[in-house]
């Protein structure tokens, strides 16, 4: 593809063949989580927008990254031991392990919920 991706299914079709299925998986998954969520690509990431961040993933070599934020993952902190789950709330999972679903299923469940009792105007 000659341009950058505009889409999130865009950005799937040009992410390394290895991670695509998990790719499709996980933005299955976060779609049904979100289903009004705005979807978009800000500084090359798929975002889920509901006008603030809800979260975002990315592709790379080995791995996907599934981002929410510090407050978002660290409800499931135990939970995540055996995967790198960095404090400023990225989970990655690598693509010739299984995807963690239903993990990634409560943590972005979580995360709708936290976002949409905010009565603040920032975006993350």
């Amino acid at each position: 593809m000659a341009t950058k991706p505009t889409t999130i299914a865009e950005y799937i079709e040009v992410a390394p063949v290895a991670g695509q299925e998990h790719l499709r998986k996980l933005y299955a998954l976060l779609k049904g989580v979100a289903p009004e969520a705005e979807e978009a690509i800000k500084w090359g990431t798929p975002f889920f927008v509901e006008p603030r961040f809800v979260f975002a993933f990315s592709a790379h070599k080995a791995h996907l990254d599934f981002s929410v934020t510090e407050a978002g993952i660290e409800p499931f902190r135990a939970e995540l031991e055996g995967y790198t789950a960095t404090k400023s709330g990225l989970l990655q999972v690598r693509y010739d392990e299984p995807l963690p679903e239903d993990l990634i299923r409560r943590i972005a469940e979580r995360r709708v919920q936290d976002v949409r009792e905010r009565d603040d105007d920032s975006f993350w």
